[in-house]
């Protein structure tokens, strides 16, 4: 125990999270190759870029040199075992999602706590820990998702993803600066698994989309303008009358009647009553002068 709490022990501590979490993705991205029925080749490009995409994302930010996924002999092949593994064994789909949501957090316990690590180690501060963390264990799978043309898992629509994520490295970094670096990765990793499946089985999630609206009688204002509402100073009687008059005009205008139909004048009540030129009534023929 005391041997991980030294520099050498936390980095391979670190290193280990790094290939589990590799693992774990490659893993996870072979399962939705069985789902999408793609042949051994999209089990293999699937699974690499799910393993190693957070990875190579957070050592290309850090730009200490080649990113390890490309250096250390193990990455590589490590994703490979996950993708062949995934492309072998062959289960039920409710074994399959039940396994997806295991992997998935621990994919992102393992590795928002690597990265973590790492950006501390390079002599970066708190905040790119919490970012370069966060983009690690989500990195991998936006890319993933984005190959297949599907909507990246982070950016909503399912229990809580990215937030576990930054759980997990603000965790990591307040025990790295409280100089406990082991107590942040157990205390990582664990808050990460409970966390993920907790909200996976509650079905916890960030809000969509908030319906408030500012109630201020500038914000009133703008939205009528915005609407082509009639200002509040007009009384509701006449609004109606002119949206109405509105759309009978639109309603009427340009009407024309139908081929062999004529427009007729209404009768009126009493026709003798009333008297056209030349002696007629409104509708019916001269009338004879009646004799004296």
């Amino acid at each position: 125990m005391a041997e991980l709490l030294t520099p050498h022990g936390v980095a391979l501590a670190t290193r280990g999270l790094d290939l589990a979490g590799v693992l774990a993705a490659a893993l996870q991205g072979g399962a939705i190759a069985r789902t999408e029925r793609l042949d051994l080749f999209g089990f293999v490009a699937v699974g690499v870029v799910s393993g190693l995409g957070g990875g190579l994302i957070r050592d290309t930010l850090l730009q200490h040199g080649t990113p390890v996924a490309l250096t250390d002999v193990f990455y590589l092949p490590t994703a490979l075992t996950g993708a062949l593994i995934a492309f072998v064994i062959s289960i039920s789909q409710d074994a399959w999602d039940r396994l997806f949501t295991a992997l998935d957090a621990a994919v992102i316990g393992f590795w928002a706590v690597a990265g973590a690590q790492k950006t501390l180690a390079a002599g970066l501060g708190w905040l790119p820990a919490l970012l370069l963390g966060t983009i690690t264990a989500v990195g991998g799978g936006a890319l993933r998702d984005m190959m297949l043309r599907r909507v990246p898992a982070v950016l909503g629509g399912n229990a809580l993803y990215a937030s576990v994520a930054v759980v997990a490295a603000a965790i990591t970094v307040v025990c790295s600066y409280a100089e406990q670096p082991t107590l942040g990765i157990v205390l990582g990793v664990t808050v990460a698994l409970v966390l993920r499946l907790t909200a996976y089985k509650r079905g916890w999630g960030l809000p969509s989309g908030l319906d408030w609206q500012p109630r201020s009688r500038l914000a009133g204002a703008l939205r009528r303008r915005w609407r082509g509402a009639p200002p509040a100073g007009d009384r509701p009687g006449r609004a109606r009358g002119r949206s109405a008059g509105a759309a009978r005009r639109l309603r009427f205008r340009g009407a024309r009647p139908a081929p062999g139909t004529l427009r007729r004048k209404s009768a009126p009540a009493h026709p003798h009553d009333v008297e056209g030129e030349n002696g007629t009534d409104g509708d019916g023929p001269p009338r004879r002068p009646v004799a004296g």
